[in-house]
């Protein structure tokens, strides 16, 4: 706890570009999220459910099943970074704020205790148990 405290505060932007298939659960993203830190993230894990272009942070390449080429993943950050996030980071700050207004709201509303219960309630423990071989 003490390290991810560590690790989110004073962070403008949160990077995530795992190699697919090996997303992260994603929970450092979402705390992030939660304290206004927009993503430059692969669409893939979490990240598809609250994603939305220029509005909650942005993607890097296509989708995650799409992407192959590590070349081309560098390529398409780097595009990014210098295209859209920086440019609205520092001529833009005022946009860049909304944008993290709009990762509080939209991650907020996806990923709460409530849901996490509800979910693990009903596709942990709803499910009949394995038989045992008798």
């Amino acid at each position: 706890m003490s390290l991810a405290r560590r690790i989110v505060a004073g962070v403008d932007l949160w990077l995530n570009p795992p190699q697919p298939p090996l997303e992260a659960s994603g929970t450092s993203g979402m705390k992030a999220a939660l304290n206004g830190v927009p993503s430059l993230s692969v669409l893939d894990g979490w990240c598809i459910e609250v994603h939305v272009e220029g509005v909650t942070g942005w993607s890097i390449g296509g989708s995650a099943e799409s992407r192959t080429d590590s070349v081309a993943d560098a390529a398409a950050l780097y595009d990014k970074l210098e295209s859209s996030v920086l440019p609205t980071f520092y001529r833009e700050p005022e946009r860049f704020i909304d944008i993290m207004r709009h990762a509080i709201a939209l991650n907020g509303s996806f990923f709460h205790t409530q849901r996490m219960l509800s979910e693990y309630i009903s596709k942990a423990y709803d499910s009949e148990p394995p038989q045992s071989a008798s």
